[in-house]
């Protein structure tokens, strides 16, 4: 299982999204849907999805929160892996963008032959480029946070404390911006890249004003095995107390993350309507997630 999940928040279209990106993406597919009845936006669609290994999820819970470019989705079109990646994300590109918004043009630029930023027509960002196949390999797709606002020049800073949450984590390639850029100063990060549990991340300070920052649009959920899982993450992200409701926190630069066990989807799907019922009240009135008190409340 993939111990972070990106997670996307939507008001009514998170099936429909879901649906939409395994369409157009290669090696696609849906592997879970339910609905979480009774919340306080009323029934909520829950959809797992893969994209080319890379897992998802997204639920429907209302116009409250939407995605934005300060989390975005790395697309990496690498020629020593795919001799047709050119045409491949070009493809791609045409179906991401149509009805969307484009952020940066597709085109050339000083880091790569074709590059280019798009926000799709449900509000999540991608960002395309192709990538020299003299580089160490990546992975077709990496989540990348994008400081911005009063978190510019700290990308640096968070991903040293990413790196001492996680145990199992490491860091990749830093490369800093050489003069101040708009208001990213002299050797912040212009690009870095970085792996928690395994999985690689990109984060960078924003060389231009931005109107956007961080939402629980798109999170990033932790699944955990035990409650000592559960408490360690808690205990080292939150740093909102008011951000905290149903296992959702937000850490000091404004990230959210979701801490949630393993084997909730289990007690989501599995079991009479009344035991699921019983669940998901006692987990709307959570914030950190007692994992005992799911199981009580399951078994009534």
């Amino acid at each position: 299982m993939q111990k972070i999940v990106p997670h996307l928040w939507f008001d009514t279209q998170a099936k429909e999204a879901a649906e939409f990106y395994c369409s157009v993406f290669p090696k696609a597919e849906i592997t879970h849907s339910s609905v979480l009845h009774d919340t306080p936006t009323g029934d909520a669609d829950i959809v797992s999805f893969n994209l080319s290994g890379q897992d998802f999820m997204a639920i429907s819970a209302g116009p409250y929160f939407k995605p934005t470019p300060a989390i975005s989705f790395i697309l990496n079109f690498d020629t020593a892996q795919d001799d047709q990646a050119a045409p491949h994300l070009k493809e791609l590109w045409e179906k991401l963008s149509d009805g969307g918004k484009v952020l940066m043009p597709l085109q050339e630029y000083s880091f790569s032959k074709q590059y280019g930023w798009v926000e799709d027509k449900y509000g999540v960002s991608w960002q395309f480029i192709l990538t020299d196949p003299d580089g160490e390999p990546r992975p077709f797709i990496t989540p990348s946070l994008l400081f911005a606002g009063d978190n510019t020049n700290k990308a640096e800073e968070a991903m040293k404390f990413y790196l001492s949450v996680f145990k199992d984590a490491k860091q990749g390639m830093v490369a800093r911006y050489t003069e101040d850029t708009g208001p990213a100063k002299k050797d912040s990060i212009m690009f870095s890249d970085f792996t928690l549990e395994g999985q690689w991340f990109a984060a960078m300070d924003s060389g231009t004003d931005q109107p956007f920052t961080f939402t629980e649009g798109v999170s990033l959920l932790i699944n955990c095995e035990t409650q000592e899982d559960i408490d360690y993450y808690w205990e080292k992200l939150s740093a909102v107390p008011e951000s905290e409701q149903c296992g959702w926190l937000k850490d000091k630069y404004g990230v959210s993350w979701q801490v949630t066990p393993n084997i909730f989807n289990k007690f989501m799907t599995e079991g009479s309507p009344e035991e699921i019922q019983r669940v998901t009240h006692a987990f709307l009135k959570m914030k950190k997630i007692d994992l005992a008190a799911l199981e009580a409340a399951r078994k009534g």
